[in-house]
């Protein structure tokens, strides 16, 4: 870790050693301080967020935090990030909640601008089924905003998260009236009031949320809260369409239904919302990376090779003209320059296919992505071509039709009996015509002298050509010789190498005659982690015995345990006694572990302390000395796996004699 660290990053974690490993600060909040942190225990990724100390000593703050997390735990939905824990030890209250990789709405918005309206239908989507299941347990969310929604990286799916000023709205306790909760931006006319609210409040902050995503702006803005809140009460919102023309007109219209000042004139359920911008657009299915580089691979040589073509291929064309009239040249000579770049760029995407295959997807998987891919195609297009064009676009597309008509006169002139012309003037005509339509059609790809269609008239090719024999035949031939491989992402790193290899860093950092003083310590924490990895594979064993004692493993330990006459006992006597000595002993693993990275991680704090300028070398050699003589203790736990593997293993029996 080389980020400064807090004294509440410290603090904490000096609370929870052995149990959550802290790792790195994710942002603060004006309810809580986030940390990233690995539950020793289960070996996962959690995030921790920490009432800060100054507002946990105020009894009506610590409550709200506590109502806050007592209201989220309860709620279990895949679009709702899930609540693990609400603890309080010491000072600390705090709850420990799943960490989801990805970065919030509001941190994708500020950084990469406004959605596409289909990123924007799927994330409405789902926020309003979120907020539905919490509706319907009488749960309001009163801040719905950008920086509380987060966006799972590689998936795309919304979570909700922060119920910071969630309340009951059954109950009478909680937020009186009259008492403004939320944040102004995005905050209802009826909770701006200080009035009662219930979910239709929640649904007009995702129409503020969902206006913002889509036109980079706010419905309403003010120089401060006051004269922001009297807007969102008296003035009503502009027509999403007048900032954002390119989405959607139904879409437009769901969002603009949400702004509604009156509750009775929004959508009344998340449900109905959820339908309302289903409708607009179908929401697309999230393409993985490789299909997407596989879609978009040669998109940038295909204009030269069909330049080429289309160059080469008119030469060719007038050969064959000039070749049948004075019998001059050899325009066979072509084919290979015309036919050669093709099969190259085949080649190019047969190896690109055959890397999607490797990395684990099929032949339906690239339909669906080039479908998908074609339905964003047309939105594109829909918004350049799909309008009245200009004048001289029209002179330009009228030229370019004058040329072709010219070149066709040409060659028509020529098949008239008894005409004539020399190969020179058929070359200059011809070609001249040609290269009148050429331009003209290359300016009118980027000009269109007339309303174009939304439709990509290649990319429906290739989708027919895919979804026909063609495809099967390509996903056969690209299979040849294919030889999977596991994705890196699938790659596990468990909490002891994390915590380990953080110390090893810190250590690294110090100045060389620290390192020369604690040189033995890389050695102790490699030693610690081994030791730990070593008990956690083996608690898990132990708790996989618990969980299915097979019958012949109970026959075993049964004829292990009646060697001795007072050890004798049923069979269900001697299965509960297995279950014993293997709880005990995985007990005694997991507490080992635990102790173990208990250990590394007080080592990396010591270092965290002296990198900070508190703590002392004296401090970290002391936690190096409880290592070592702890590492004594860990041998113990490693005998007595050896025991219960005694005790499980088989045993020979001696043949009766006949």
């Amino acid at each position: 870790m080389t980020s400064p660290v807090g004294p509440e990053f410290l603090a904490l974690q000096q609370a929870l050693i052995g149990r959550y490993s802290l790792d790195r600060e994710l942002g603060r909040g004006g309810m809580g301080i986030v940390f990233l942190a690995r539950d020793v225990a289960l070996d996962r990724l959690v995030a921790i967020k920490l009432l800060p100390p100054a507002m946990a000593a105020q009894p009506a703050l610590r409550e709200r935090f506590r109502r806050e997390a007592q209201m989220a735990a309860k709620l279990s939905h895949p679009n709702i990030i899930p609540i693990f824990a609400v603890e309080q030890v010491g000072d600390f209250v705090f709850f420990v909640m799943a960490y989801v990789e990805g970065d919030t709405l509001g941190q994708r918005l500020r950084t990469k601008g406004p959605l596409s309206p289909r990123e924007a239908t799927r994330l409405i989507q789902e926020v309003a089924w979120a907020l539905a299941y919490a509706h319907l347990r009488e749960i309001v969310h009163r801040d719905v905003k950008p920086d509380n929604i987060l966006l799972e990286a590689g998936t795309g799916r919304a979570l909700v998260s922060d119920f910071g000023i969630a309340r009951a709205t059954a109950t009478s306790a909680g937020t009186a009236v009259g008492e403004v909760l939320g944040t102004a931006q995005y905050m209802s006319p009826e909770q701006a009031c200080g009035e009662p609210v219930d979910g239709r409040s929640d649904l007009y902050s995702l129409g503020v949320v969902a206006f913002f995503a889509l036109s980079g702006k706010l419905p309403f803005d003010a120089p401060d809260v006051p004269a922001l809140l009297a807007q969102h009460i008296t003035k009503p919102a502009p027509p999403l369409a007048s900032l954002a023309p390119g989405v959607p007109k139904r879409l437009a219209r769901a969002v603009d239904k949400c702004l509604a000042k009156d509750p009775a004139q929004r959508y009344q359920t998340g449900e109905a919302l959820g339908e309302a911008v289903a409708q607009s657009s179908e929401v697309a299915r999230e393409v993985p990376a490789p299909i997407r580089v596989w879609l978009s691979r040669g998109e940038a040589v295909r204009p030269v090779l069909y330049g080429w073509t289309g160059l080469l291929g008119i030469a060719t064309i007038a050969e064959f003209i000039t070749y049948i009239i004075g019998r001059s040249g050899n325009p066979w000579d072509n084919i290979p320059w015309l036919v050669g770049p093709w099969v190259v760029f085949a080649l190019y995407r047969l190896y690109h296919t055959q890397q999607v295959l490797a990395a684990g997807y099929g032949l339906e998987d690239m339909r669906l992505a080039l479908r998908q891919h074609i339905e964003r195609r047309k939105e594109e297009l829909a918004f350049e071509f799909d309008r009245e064009p200009p004048w001289w676009a029209k002179l330009i597309r009228k030229i370019s039709w004058a040329g072709l008509a010219f070149s066709a006169g040409v060659v028509g002139y020529l098949w008239l009996p008894g005409v004539t012309m020399r190969p020179e003037l058929f070359g200059w005509l011809f070609g001249g015509g040609v290269l009148t339509a050429l331009s003209g059609g290359i300016l009118g790809r980027l000009f269109p002298g007339k309303r174009m269609p939304a439709k990509d008239s290649m990319l429906e090719y290739r989708a027919k050509l895919l979804e026909g024999p063609l495809g099967k035949r390509l996903i056969a031939l690209s299979s040849i010789g294919l030889t999977r491989t596991l994705p890196a992402a699938a790659t596990h790193r468990p909490t002891e190498v994390a915590i380990g290899l953080a110390a090893e860093a810190l250590f690294e950092a110090l100045p060389k005659e620290t390192r020369k003083t604690l040189k033995h310590l890389p050695e102790i924490v490699r030693e610690l982690e081994n030791d730990a990895r070593t008990l956690r594979a083996r608690v898990e064993e132990l708790s996989g015995m618990l969980a299915d004692v097979t019958e012949g493993r109970v026959m075993t330990a049964s004829a292990t345990l009646q060697r001795d006459p007072d050890e004798a006992g049923s069979l269900d006597e001697t299965r509960e006694k297995l279950k014993t000595e293997l709880t005990a002993t995985r007990d005694l693993a997991a507490k080992r572990m635990a102790q173990s990275v208990a250990a590394l991680e007080n080592i990396r704090l010591d270092l965290l302390r002296l990198k900070a300028g508190v703590g002392s070398l004296d401090d970290l050699s002391a936690e190096l000395t409880a290592a070592l003589e702890l590492q004594g203790e860990l041998r113990a736990a490693v005998q007595g796996k050896e025991a219960v593997d005694r005790l499980l293993a088989p045993k020979e029996t001696t043949p009766t004699p006949a």
